[in-house]
């Protein structure tokens, strides 16, 4: 019986390398993933997935007002799994439409994402899988400190953590920095 998953972790916890180790594993065994991703995330470019290790593969955006399901029907009705990265930006009802598929085709749909923005607040994909999901598991990194890290801080220029700003803003290790919430706090209160 197939199952909608979410692993969810902090920034550099290995998330995009998982998904695509994920995507190899099955095509090894000769079946066919559908690897998509949210229009929103071009950070790599369009249709590209990339991993901060160098891991690679060509993927489908789908835009905000896309339907997921129909272009599953449409398109993709071959696929023996879903594989989604940054799934936190897909809508609460691409998420839906997401366990419809696991629901109506007994196809399994495994996404990978973050659980909170770095104000600490869920992101709004993230909190439709946490209420939808058969399967929930954190990829766990550190902080600096050795404590687990939980929280995506934003950095300024300058080196601060930022405490203000729209909730999405792509970027990488020059944007983001994980911290447990610890060091968070501690670093909101220097600056």
């Amino acid at each position: 019986m197939a199952k909608l998953y979410f692993k969810y972790g902090a920034m550099g916890s290995s998330k995009t390398a998982q998904a695509l180790i994920t995507k190899f594993n099955y095509e090894e065994r000769g079946m066919r993933v559908w690897l998509i991703k949210p229009s929103t995330d071009t950070r790599d470019g369009e249709t590209i997935l990339r991993s901060r290790i160098g891991l690679a593969a060509d993927c489908t955006p789908i835009a905000e007002d896309q339907s997921i399901l129909e272009l599953f029907r449409s398109e993709h009705m071959d696929a023996d799994v879903i594989i989604s990265d940054e799934c936190q930006f897909f809508t609460p009802e691409q998420i839906s439409e997401m366990r419809a598929i696991v629901d109506e085709y007994d196809i399994p749909v495994l996404c990978f994402g973050l659980r909170t923005d770095f104000l600490t607040a869920l992101f709004p994909g993230s909190r439709r899988l946490f209420e939808l999901a058969d399967s929930i598991a954190e990829i766990k990194t550190i902080c600096r400190c050795g404590r687990k890290a939980t929280v995506n801080a934003r950095i300024s220029e300058e080196g601060r953590v930022v405490t203000q700003g729209s909730q999405v803003m792509l970027g990488g290790n020059d944007a983001y920095v994980a911290m447990c919430h610890r060091c968070y706090m501690q670093e909101i209160k220097k600056g």
